[in-house]
């Protein structure tokens, strides 16, 4: 049996961090040349992130030695780094704010913006003072609240379900078309902003924890669950309704942590993930603001934007992230 250790989550998760950021570039650069990367599958992406925590995090709980422990590790993996930028784009994003800086800085929703954000709750104060048009500082953060709210969730689905698989199993199926209703409910009332938060969103992160804990099963059957997949996807696709899609993008996606094996060692230098996805938003809106997609050729622009996100995320985990790991 395949050894569950050896996958390509590195890997995945550059990937999808890439294609958020590439549809955000296209949507926030506002570059005529560059619209064509808005059909980037952001929201796919960030789903996926959904799942590859599902199944890891699900994974780490059952391997840590304490709620201590595991209440540690989640803690150092997502709050040093997000408070970092917070931070930063507090202090920062003064020199491209269209106030002087003794104004802004006496501004009281440059402390609002700080306060709540530090708590996950980016939506009581999104923007600073005269920065990018007053308009969300870091629309990527939003995944962050739901991401902590899932660690938390975690123990609690460990300690209702017990360690009964088919229990277990049938529980979290529960939970999941208990999620789906509350997805496609606010999607067909057209309030798409909130069937993505946290009831919502649970029913990828479920797909993930499922297939954690059928893994033996998952890898025996791998190749003919992956084409049942890509078919259901699609029929999903046609009818405009979400039923076994998350749980079916989670088989494809865990088929392909599980099945190229050249890609295991992706992540030896470094998770640059992370700080790749907290810091793109900002950057793509400085570029924007100073006038760099407009001025320049917007494909050379984009490379060195590009360029820019990867050195902060890679200096963000050598310089910072790991030294909490």
């Amino acid at each position: 049996m395949q050894d569950i250790t050896k996958n390509n989550f590195d890997f995945i998760r550059v990937l999808l961090a890439f294609i958020v950021f590439v549809g955000h570039l296209g949507a926030l650069s506002q570059s005529d040349s560059l619209h064509f990367l808005t059909y980037s599958p952001v929201e796919v992406a960030v789903f996926s992130f959904f799942i590859v925590s599902g199944f890891l995090i699900a994974r780490s709980y059952e391997r840590s030695s304490s709620l201590k422990s595991y209440t540690k590790k989640r803690f150092n993996r997502i709050v040093p780094a997000y408070l970092l930028v917070v931070f930063l784009c507090t202090v920062l994003l003064s020199l491209v704010s269209t106030l002087p800086l003794p104004e802004y800085f006496s501004n009281t929703q440059v402390y609002k913006y700080w306060f709540w954000n530090s708590l996950f709750m980016n939506f009581k104060a999104p923007w600073l003072p005269g920065v990018f048009g007053n308009q969300a500082v870091n629309g990527a953060l939003w995944t962050l609240k739901i991401e902590m709210c899932f660690y938390v969730a975690v123990p609690f689905i460990f300690l209702l379900f017990g360690k009964n698989n088919k229990y277990r199993n049938i529980s979290l199926i529960i939970l999941y078309f208990l999620s789906l209703i509350f997805l496609n409910y606010f999607e067909m009332t057209e309030k798409p902003a909130i069937s993505r938060q946290l009831p919502g969103s649970l029913c990828y992160f479920i797909g993930g924890m499922l297939l954690y804990f059928n893994f033996d099963k998952f890898i025996q059957h791998k190749h003919s669950l992956f084409i049942i997949a890509i078919i259901t996807v699609w029929i999903d696709l046609i009818f405009k309704i979400k039923l076994f899609s998350p749980v079916m993008i989670s088989i494809i996606v865990l088929y392909i942590a599980y099945s190229f094996k050249f890609l295991n060692n992706f992540g030896k230098y470094g998770d640059f993930t992370y700080g790749i996805y907290i810091f793109h938003f900002p950057i793509i809106r400085v570029f924007q603001t100073l006038g760099l997609f407009e001025d320049y050729n917007p494909y050379v622009m984009s490379i060195v934007c590009m360029l820019v996100v990867i050195v902060v995320g890679i200096s963000s985990w050598h310089f910072y992230e790991k030294r909490f790991l």
